[in-house]
């Protein structure tokens, strides 16, 4: 119940900066319909839409690292989380709290970049559902980021960590705009053994229908996912104690 009540009022905060999450969700679309445009006019098929829809896909979602790492430095800096750690509420109540709100938004920015890519000329069929499915683990990898670094760092160093470095690093280090293979080597290495890359190979395994080759990928993700949640739990634990 105290769960809830404290996830309903974490989404009213979200609604109060629409722009922000019309931004997030839409600019997913924008890269597509940039990206088709290239593709149509250059002799390769660079940009295959249905090679680059999972992986789009997974690059938006970076953004909700953006929104969960405000969401928490906001409410430190103010005399909010002070207020708030005088009632009953555990540290998982706040993390399960800051993170609920945050899912649907996700869901909501997956739906539209999928419904993009078949009016771009992806086909409709159950595997892009499965695929869809799939990005909720994938965003608590990305919420659980935001949700440490808004916990341990200042507003403005989380928005900067979780904005543009975070973006960069999953940009690079993805697969989404070319062959980890092209590189090889310390980067591809590198690159595997962050969640990245596996969420994206998880996608694009999941919307051809090629379960079984989705399944190794989708190991690395929840492990991932898991484990960077249970730190913000534990990290937001240890900031309640010296408060």
């Amino acid at each position: 119940m105290r769960m809830a009540i404290f996830a309903n009022r974490t989404a009213k905060e979200i609604i109060r900066d629409p722009l922000a999450v019309v931004f997030g969700i839409g600019f997913s679309v924008v890269l597509l319909l940039l990206l088709s445009a290239i593709n149509r006019n250059i002799p390769n098929d660079l940009f295959n839409i249905e090679k680059l829809t999972p992986g789009v896909a997974v690059f938006g979602l970076s953004f909700m690292s953006l929104f969960s790492a405000q969401l928490i430095s906001k409410d430190r800096s103010s005399s909010f989380l002070t207020r708030l750690f005088t009632t009953p509420m555990k540290a998982s109540d706040y993390i399960v709290g800051y993170a609920l709100p945050l899912v649907p938004i996700a869901l909501a920015q997956g739906v539209v970049c999928y419904i993009t890519a078949m009016i771009l000329g992806m086909k409709f069929s159950f595997s892009l559902i499965i695929a869809l499915m799939m990005l909720i683990p994938i965003s608590l990898i990305f919420i659980g980021i935001g949700l440490f670094c808004g916990t341990v760092f200042s507003e403005k160093a989380a928005t900067a960590i979780c904005g543009a470095l975070l973006t960069n690093l999953t940009a690079w280090l993805s697969g989404t705009w070319f062959d980890l293979n092209l590189v090889g080597g310390a980067f591809k290495s590198v690159a595997y053994s962050l969640p990245f890359v596996h969420a994206v190979d998880m996608g694009k395994a999941a919307a051809v229908g090629e379960y079984a080759e989705m399944l190794p990928h989708l190991w690395w993700v929840l492990a991932y996912g898991i484990i960077l949640v249970v730190i913000a739990v534990v990290t937001f634990r240890r900031g309640m104690k010296l408060r």
